[in-house]
């Protein structure tokens, strides 16, 4: 949360980046936000800097019709805050999102630094604090796919059934995720920490990936709905990714169907893969018939009831002698299951009774590690 009540003036508000900023600036409670995008008139442009104790520069060109827009989109929007700013005599803050594509001799990369160079003047003249950013390819949920980020074209693209093209599948990016930004930004406006003249600022952390196993891995997250595997969400790369592409998924997609196995004694489907985690199934079953009565050698489960009443039976296989838990929906355990005790589980409920079931290891029907034998 901001310390102090300050107002600050997001431009490109309806871009990727300025949508993501100000729902972040929406949760702060001493923020008054002024969000401008392209359209909007020079008279409304001038009320907000009047105004703003804080400017995030976020607007910008960077796929224009013709080459001269660059200028005008990157350098001239600069130019024009910078010189209404001098008018008014005022000195706010302002971050400013270039790339890193302005160390780079094309006409984007030049308007940036241009950009970046008429910034770094007017702070030295005013005193105003000046933060430039240089950015890596920014992703994460509401950008504009089949634009200018190839993640958001891919994660659309193949989340909608649709076919992507790769011209260079070695082809190394640099990414950074959305969020990363926003709060990297947050940080600068409720710190306000001191300017170093000439210091580009950066974002962390980045990613880097080649084409081709960016496409594979987005490909994978599509496939998720028939192999029921997912990646290894510790990864953070990995989980930022997911959660881009989960945002593309048409709004009548969201559900999938389960493959349910169904005999004399309910419904099993399972829910969730991990090569790292096991898997994680749910059952079914009906009144008073039991379950199970077999045992593993490495294989860890565990039970929980969610509904129904059951009763848990284990037998150490070298015993006699016979555990019993009883365990219900309404006050929720889990049951751990060790190894070399066969085990059973009896529904003693009237109607139907439903188990989550977590398992260490994936099913493997060569290598069940499950030896059938009476509890």
């Amino acid at each position: 949360m901001v310390n102090k009540f300050a107002t600050v003036l997001v431009t490109g508000s309806k871009g990727f980046i300025g949508k993501n900023l100000l729902e972040a600036l929406s949760r702060q409670k001493n923020v008054k936000v002024y969000g401008l995008d392209v359209a909007e008139d020079i008279s409304v442009l001038k009320s907000a800097l009047r105004d703003a104790d804080i400017i995030c520069h976020l607007a910008g060109v960077n796929r224009p019709e013709k080459e001269e827009e660059f200028a005008t989109g990157n350098t001239d929007s600069v130019k024009d805050i910078v010189s209404l700013l001098e008018e008014m005599q005022r000195t706010p803050a302002i971050i400013f999102t270039s790339s890193t594509q302005a160390a780079m001799n094309n006409p984007y990369g030049k308007s940036k630094k241009a950009a970046e160079d008429l910034l770094c003047e007017y702070g030295k003249k005013t005193g105003a604090s000046v933060y430039i950013y240089r950015l890596a390819n920014v992703f994460g949920k509401w950008c504009r796919p089949n634009y200018n980020s190839v993640v958001a074209t891919f994660c659309h693209n193949i989340a909608n059934n649709l076919d992507i093209n790769i011209s260079d599948r070695a082809r190394e990016i640099e990414l950074i995720y959305i969020d990363d930004v926003v709060d990297s930004i947050l940080y600068i406006i409720k710190n306000c920490p001191e300017v170093v003249p000439g210091e580009y600022l950066s974002v962390s952390p980045s990613y880097k990936i080649n084409l081709g196993d960016l496409a594979n891995r987005i490909y994978q997250f599509h496939d998720m709905r028939q192999s029921l595997i997912i990646p290894d969400m510790a990864d953070n790369f990995t989980k930022c990714l997911y959660a881009t592409y989960l945002s593309y998924l048409d709004q009548k997609d969201f559900a999938y169907a389960l493959e349910l196995k169904t005999d004399e004694r309910g419904t099993l489907a399972e829910l969730i893969k991990s090569r790292h985690l096991g898997q994680i199934f749910v059952s079914k079953t009906h009144g008073k018939i039991v379950r199970g009565n077999h045992y593993h050698n490495t294989k860890a489960e565990k039970f929980c009831v969610v509904q129904g009443d059951a009763c848990i039976r284990f037998r150490h296989i070298l015993s006699n002698e016979i555990i019993m838990y009883r365990v219900s929906g309404d006050d929720m355990k889990i049951i751990d299951i060790p190894p070399g005790y066969t085990h059973s589980i009896e529904n003693l409920s009237a109607g139907e009774m439903i188990v989550l079931f977590w398992a260490d290891e994936i099913f493997d029907a060569d290598k069940p590690d499950t030896y059938f034998v009476e509890v």
